[in-house]
């Protein structure tokens, strides 16, 4: 009897360490998560002139150390997917730098309740975040490709409140109108029309403007409740350039 209650006990232990086996593989980006965490706070607080502040929204913070940026590389950037980078995902375009994903996402102020747009969906990483904070996010993607593969790793991954569609994010997404938020994570030589009126009165658009080959900016546009813009400047960016028919 004795043999046997310490053969029991040990296969416990065993079992025990088998099962915990998975949490151990699902936490090995864990540490690099949070160094990701920390080059963004130090980044923030070295370019806290331009944004007037010197941390950023600890929601977004939040959900920046949770959502899993390894997942949306291509496996050859994995080892890289959490320096703050922007790193190439094929077809010319890139996932943008962690840094400029939280900085874009807290200048958004989203609500629990907001209804986003994301021109430029790209990978699928920064519609990922926005997931975590709001009630709905709908992202444009023009390369198909992408979109496809955005729309896969975003349902694999569970991202459930995310709408993906292949288009020219320049007109917008019509049929949802109008948008709490709208994010344009590609440069464009100037602010889409279509898009500042599926802006609702009251809210926020971040877009990077500016040239391929000329300093861009990162700007904040509200839209207050009598249809007027208010611009801001925030900081240099570079980003890849919109395209399309426009």
């Amino acid at each position: 009897m004795l043999v046997m209650t310490r053969y029991f006990g040990l296969s416990l232990i065993l079992m025990s360490l088998l099962l915990s086996l998975p949490t151990v593989a699902r936490d090995e980006y864990a540490g690099a998560r949070q160094a990701m965490l920390k080059s963004i706070e130090e980044h923030v607080k070295e370019t806290s002139l331009y944004l007037d502040k010197e941390a950023l929204n600890p929601n977004v913070m939040k959900v920046m150390g949770q959502v899993p940026r390894h997942e949306f590389v291509p496996a050859s950037q994995k080892r890289f997917a959490y320096q703050n980078r922007p790193l190439p995902i094929g077809h010319g375009q890139t996932i943008s730098q962690p840094y400029i994903v939280a900085l874009m996402t807290d200048l958004l102020k989203v609500k629990a309740d907001s209804k986003v747009l994301e021109v430029g969906t790209g990978s699928g990483y920064q519609a990922a975040i926005l997931s975590g904070l709001v009630d709905s996010v709908y992202t444009i993607e023009i390369i198909n490709p992408l979109a496809e593969q955005a729309r896969e790793r975003l349902r694999r991954l569970a991202y459930n409140n995310v709408h993906v569609r292949t288009g020219d994010g320049y007109y917008g997404w019509t049929e949802q109108m109008p948008f709490d938020v709208i994010i344009v994570t590609a440069a464009a030589s100037h602010v889409p029309p279509p898009l500042i009126k599926q802006l609702k009165p009251g809210g926020r658009m971040v877009i990077p403007v500016g040239s391929r080959f000329m300093t861009q900016e990162l700007l904040l546009i509200s839209k207050q409740q009598d249809g007027k813009l208010i611009t801001r400047q925030i900081i240099p960016v570079m980003f890849v350039p919109l395209t399309g028919e426009h």
